[in-house]
């Protein structure tokens, strides 16, 4: 989103009426800031900033004036959820699309076998595979699998494109371990609620569920930057109108359950206190996956 370029400000010009005029921090633009480096002057963030004999100074400086040529661990650059800035910060979700398209790819040269052998399926008699299939019968990588599986050019077309929206700047913002976190655990939550509620017999497939996490952790993350929620939440109200529409034919319970997966996590990444903040983030994925691990269970004790 555009911000208005700001200069800087004196103690009595920082109040919330001034907080648009804010410069943006040099390693961190879309965190806005009053503080420089006391020796080149640059604005730096309160993740940049390294204690000084006077004020505080950049990593760079920082560095330099160690005379060791390596900054400090408290002065590395890091990311909003306190993940380390890399030099392609949209790395893991061109990963993921790549490992996406070859499945689809897969899929179109095996035929429906290889779908059918991996797709979400609760427990159902499967005339392809010459037996009864499904999560219930231990076949529990089917709720990772489908993840990677898609129905038609259309549905991994829309899929991508929303990956590569929403997951590139996310990943920017939390840091690769923290995203790839995230995203397995919405994926596999959407997985979970969907082999709870869906009929038995239905199959499942897709990246939804991962992709309406992200959208959810992106919700609150602009919120944590107080920037305008009005455009994702009018994209959220339409992909929710078209998930509960009859005519699309789509799992529903995938959509919201990695939404609320997606929200849980996402501000455990963004708000956890910078004191045990991996404690924090890496446990409410923990947390998350005991849950998913329960529905399961309980499904697969329905069905047997």
């Amino acid at each position: 989103m555009n911000q208005a370029p700001g200069s800087p400000q004196g103690p009595d010009d920082q109040g919330p009426q001034h907080a648009q005029s804010l410069p943006g921090c040099y390693r961190h633009p879309d965190r806005e800031t009053g503080i420089r480096c006391t020796r080149c002057e640059r604005p730096i963030c309160p993740e940049c900033m390294v204690n000084a004999s006077v004020g505080f100074q950049c990593p760079e400086c920082a560095r330099g004036a160690s005379g060791t040529g390596h900054p400090p661990a408290a002065s590395r650059p890091r990311t909003i959820a306190g993940g380390t800035v890399t030099a392609d910060p949209r790395l893991l979700t061109k990963i993921l699309i790549g490992i996406n398209l070859a499945v689809f790819l897969v899929q179109l040269a095996v035929g429906d076998r290889f779908t059918t052998r991996f797709e979400l399926i609760g427990q159902a008699y499967v005339p392809l595979l010459g037996g009864v299939e499904g999560i219930a019968q231990g076949q529990y990588y089917r709720l990772l699998t489908a993840m990677f599986l898609h129905g038609s050019y259309i549905h991994i077309l829309f899929n991508m494109l929303s990956l590569w929206w929403i997951g590139g700047p996310l990943e920017a913002a939390l840091g690769r371990a923290r995203y790839l976190a995230l995203y397995f655990v919405s994926g596999l939550a959407g997985s979970a609620l969907t082999y709870l509620l869906a009929a038995s017999n239905q199959p499942s497939l897709g990246a939804s569920g991962a992709i309406f996490g992200l959208l959810g952790a992106t919700a609150v993350l602009l919120r944590r930057l107080n920037y305008d929620l009005r455009p994702l939440i009018a994209l959220l109200v339409i992909n929710l109108i078209i998930t509960f529409s009859p005519g699309f034919n789509i799992a529903w319970q995938a959509h919201i359950g990695g939404l609320v997966a997606g929200v849980v996590t996402g501000y455990a990444m963004v708000h956890a206190p910078r004191r045990n903040r991996a404690l924090v983030q890496y446990g409410t994925c923990a947390v998350v996956l005991v849950v998913v691990v329960v529905l399961t269970l309980l499904r697969t004790a329905q069905l047997t």
